[in-house]
This record gives C-alpha cells, structure tokens and sequence, in this order.
C-alpha cells in the first residue's frame, strides 16, 4: 500500500459491484473536513520538496545506469533491460507528473507563484501544458460526473452505436485498449479525445478554446511557449545524440508515463456501481463521491497516493498528497455506503471496466431520473 499502509479491509465481489447511493448526502463538506485532523490540510513546503527531489533522485538514477550500462550488454539481454527501464522510469516519470499535478491544485505550498512556476517546468519536461490542464483539470473537479459538464471521461450513450454496438466485443475491447494507452494522452490535450462537446475547436494548446474563460487564455499562451521550448530541447538533444538514443532514454518512458495517466485515470472514473448525473439531479458533493479509490500494490506509493487515496482528493484538493491516505482513514465513518473501494486485482479490474463500463443509460423506468448507469 502506499505511505499511509493498508487502508482498505478485502471486499467480495458482491460488495465491490455494490451500487453507491444516489439519494442526497446526509452530510456536507463541512462535516467532512471537520473529521479529518488539522495537521492534514497543512501544505508544508519542506516535506513537499522532499518528494519531488527524491523523484528526481530516482528518475536521474534510472537515467544513469540506463545510458551507461545498457549499452554494454550483449544484444540479447539489452533487448529485455531496456523495456525493464522504459516501465521503471515511465513509472518514475508518472510520480514527478503526479507531484505537478499537485502544484496544479495549489497542494505544494502556502506560495501559489511557487506552485505554478515548479509545476510549469515539471509538466512542460513531460509534454504536458501546465495552465490549460490546470484550468480544464478544475473544471473536471467542479462538475465531476456530470453529463453535460464534466471535462474528462465524459461517458458514451447507447445511441453512439460505434461504442455500443461494433466496438462492444473482446476484439473491441481489444483495439479500445490499445488506443487509450498509446494514444488518448496526447489526443485529449490536442483534440479534446474523451472531453466535453464544445462549439468551436476545443484543445489545450489553443488560446481561444472554448476550454478557457478570457482570464486564462495569456497563461495558455504560456503553456504553448513552455511546449515549444520543451521540443526545442528534445530537438538539441537527438541532434547531438540520436533521435534512437533520445526515444530509448525519454520517448518509450513518455509512452510509459502516457500508459499509466490513461490506465488510472480510466480507472478512477469507471466503474459499475458508480453513477453519473445530469443537470435535472447533479450536485457536486455526489458528483465527487463518484470515483472510487483502488489498491495498486507498490505504485500507490510511486504514484503518490492518488490512486488508493483519489476520492477525499477529489472532495478536498489542496490536501498534500502525503496526508490523503490518514484523512481518507478519517472521513470513511461519515462516508459509509457513500465511499467505493475496490481491492479487485488491478489488471482484472481494468479489463472488467474495459467490456462492461460501454456506455451509460438510466434504468428501465427511470428514464427521466437524471440518473445513469454503466452498461455493456
């Protein structure tokens, strides 16, 4: 389990599969942040800073021993150490987006400058536009769940028949994979790929989005200009390498980091017991609830926590990564039925998500509910 240990008794099947509670909440935010100990809404800049340079630590010493030691072996077994160091260091990739991610939601430090100048260079070094995710990922946790206004993961109904019908089979499912672990990262920050419907052309590299309110769109501008320079290096490193040398040291980690984003985010936001709401029943506080908190073994600690711990993230955003896990522990007796935990094997839980999370409808006579639910 992650810093916090084992959060979680085992569940059933029955259990996991269990539908969360639709009807309004008898508690509100207030409640909950009363329950969780002060000393865990404290963002405290040394101890942030801790695992952000422990990350690089990590990430430089996969990057030493990778281009200095790789290339002396026999071909044979270098074909199977880089592959080993692509997920070593795509995973160690992930935990360093994980912590900008946090810097994105002001969870770093009391200095939001700070925050925002550190998680600039960070998500930029990943191909990531930090502004425009930052105000999009906002949105996400604003109308999270919602039909017509979430930002991401925006659930297919039963009339899109490419989904619902000629993709709904294991040769789909198949192809499906594929394409959200290679492809949906740079596809939703460049065409809006699993985003809300907008007028216009939606994307994060585009100033005048519809993504974005006139007050964000300079720092768009920002974001595009940190890409452009990130390239610009990429483009000065193959050039004095090889652009084999730079895919192998940075480009197969990317895809790596690309995977898991995709993997656990999918992850976060689909699942059978889960609900999505539309306008006429939506509220935020059950919007929120609707994500589900996994164990990933070893990569909750690697990933920060946001995978075992991501429903009190989404219900408090500016609670350091390093406190989720205690203040999850401290909201759950509130919570109750209103908390989903699921201890399925993740690889298992995944390619269940993948054939039986097709699309959303409400249940047979209760169309007008404002209600849906995952279907196959």
């Amino acid at each position: 389990m992650g810093a916090g240990g084992r959060m979680n008794e085992p569940t059933s099947n029955k259990d996991v599969l269990k539908r969360v509670p639709t009807t309004k909440t008898p508690f509100e935010i207030s409640d909950l942040k009363k329950a969780i100990p002060p000393h865990c809404f404290k963002r405290s800049l040394a101890t942030s800073s801790y695992y952000l340079f422990r990350d690089i630590a990590i990430c430089f010493t996969f990057y030493y021993i990778a281009s200095n030691y790789i290339p002396l072996l026999p071909k044979p077994i270098s074909y199977i150490a880089w592959p080993i160091y692509w997920f070593c260091q795509g995973s160690s990739f992930m935990g360093i987006w994980s912590i900008g991610h946090d810097l994105g939601h002001h969870a770093f430090s009391e200095y939001q400058w700070l925050d925002d100048a550190l998680g600039f260079v960070l998500h930029s070094s990943f191909l990531t536009p930090y502004f425009s995710f930052k105000y999009s990922h906002r949105s996400h946790h604003a109308h999270t769940n919602s039909m017509e206004y979430d930002e991401v993961w925006i659930p297919k109904r039963k009339a899109d028949t490419l989904y619902s019908e000629v993709l709904n089979n294991p040769l789909g499912n198949m192809f499906m994979t594929v394409v959200r672990l290679l492809l949906s990262f740079p596809m939703y920050f460049t065409f809006n790929i699993h985003g809300r419907k907008y007028d216009g052309f939606a994307s994060h590299f585009y100033p005048q989005s519809p993504i974005f309110n006139d007050s964000e769109r300079k720092l768009i501008w920002l974001s595009d200009v940190g890409m452009v320079v990130a390239f610009y290096a990429l483009y000065k490193v193959a050039m004095a390498t090889s652009a084999t040398w730079l895919f192998c040291i940075y480009g197969a980690p990317l895809l790596v980091m690309n995977g898991h984003f995709i993997f656990f985010t999918f992850l976060h936001h689909s699942h059978p017991s889960l609900a999505h709401y539309d306008s006429k029943e939506w509220d935020w506080i059950r919007g929120a609830l609707s994500t589900v908190d996994r164990d990933y073994g070893i990569f909750n600690t690697v990933f920060h926590d946001v995978t075992n711990a991501h429903v009190v993230h989404h219900l408090i955003s500016t609670i350091p990564h390093y406190h989720t896990v205690e203040a999850t522990k401290a909201i759950k007796p509130i919570l109750g039925d209103y908390y989903k935990y699921d201890d399925t094997p993740i690889l298992k839980a995944f390619w269940r998500e993948t054939k039986e999370c097709i699309f959303v409808e409400p249940d047979e006579g209760a169309e007008n509910s404002g209600v849906y639910w995952f279907r196959r």
